[in-house]
């Protein structure tokens, strides 16, 4: 394994995908332009420039090993583990499936990445309104993602993703009939929004409400291990 980055750069100036730069520089001519015109209004801008640059950052992260480990697709909470019927159009079945999701704020690193190892089956990608995802019911209708896959160990899996209240696009990077490796960066979305994780019901889940998870390292799920969930407090 090699040596853990612990640069001031990883903490202070950590890399951005490149779907951000083009934001970036379009915040930072503006800050310019209010910069001459108004100052007061040009450090509002400067701060909205930073905010951007760390919002589309992209950290190295360290992935854990084995394939029967259900990986967080988002940085983020928690915000609830339920049963419901996954997504019709992905097509892997109309039984009840455990739905994790994890809801990301404007300050969380937005880059998705794959919970698991595997072949993507199916993609489905429904436009909608723009609603608030904490709100289980409205987020119904909002714009998503959906992407279904046959993992290496030889279960059906689906991780949606779903844009928040001022999110405008979803940017997906896979297409169906790709193979990809756990902790691979798949796709991000703009601006706020929710990642949404479909098991097999009874897979014992290793997380709870109210937890924050990060993309590619927090451990969701053990998909080769049936029983109870795991339990936690506030405190």
């Amino acid at each position: 394994m090699s040596e853990v980055d612990l640069s001031v750069r990883r903490f202070i100036l950590p890399p951005i995908h490149s779907e951000g730069w083009r934001f970036v520089g379009i915040f930072a001519a503006v800050t310019v332009l209010m910069w001459i015109l108004f100052k007061p209004v040009g450090l509002i801008c400067l701060v909205l420039t930073i905010w951007c640059y760390f919002f589309f950052r992209d950290p190295r992260r360290v992935i854990p090993a084995g394939e029967n480990l259900v990986l967080s697709p988002a940085d983020g909470i928690v915000s609830k583990i339920t049963e419901v019927v996954p997504p019709k159009e992905l097509e892997i079945g109309d039984e009840p499936m455990t739905r994790i999701s994890v809801f990301m704020s404007v300050f969380n690193v937005h880059v998705n990445r794959v919970p698991m190892s595997g072949k993507i089956i199916k993609m489905f990608y429904r436009p909608g309104a723009f609603v608030n995802v904490s709100l289980d019911k409205e987020s119904e209708n909002n714009e998503r993602q959906e992407l279904a896959m046959e993992t290496v160990t030889g279960h059906k899996i689906a991780f949606v993703q779903i844009a928040g209240l001022v999110a405008r696009r979803i940017v997906t990077f896979v297409k169906e009939g790709d193979q990809l490796k756990a902790g691979e960066r798949f796709g991000l979305i703009r601006f706020g929004s929710r990642l949404d994780v479909y098991l097999p019901k009874g897979t014992a889940i290793q997380v709870v409400e109210g937890q924050t998870a990060v993309a590619g390292e927090t451990i969701l799920a053990d998909i080769s291990v049936e029983g109870q969930n795991r339990q936690g407090d506030v405190v």
